[in-house]
């Protein structure tokens, strides 16, 4: 990444997160000088001007950071350069979980009889 993209992406805006009973959310608003340099293939063919649906190793290559778990599920049509994220609720519990199971099974812990 250029100097120039650096400083915009330092100027990427992250939401608050919200959530609803299934899903957190929150809403990436990119700058506008680092939205016209994202490559045409990212765009929908229609020539609207939207982004089609990013995946991970797209949306973390324009300069987007944030935890494991993210999706890029919605654009906004009225606000190309605002892109719509979410993961499930409790992700980042559900992670610890797994990591614990991991370590246990490593250890030998788990399905040891007695």
């Amino acid at each position: 990444m250029s100097k120039k993209e650096d400083v915009d992406a330092a100027k990427i805006h992250y939401s608050e997160r919200y959530s609803d009973e299934e899903y957190e959310y929150r809403h990436v608003i990119l700058p506008r000088p680092l939205f016209k340099m994202i490559p045409k293939q990212f765009f929908n063919p229609d020539n609207t001007g939207t982004l089609r649906l990013l995946t991970e190793r797209e949306w973390r290559g324009i300069g987007i950071t944030q935890s494991l778990g993210w999706e890029h599920y919605e654009v906004h049509a009225p606000e190309p350069h605002v892109l719509l994220f979410r993961r499930p609720k409790n992700f980042d519990e559900q992670i610890m979980r797994q990591q614990a199971e991991m370590q246990q099974l490593a250890a030998g812990k788990v399905g040891r009889k007695k």
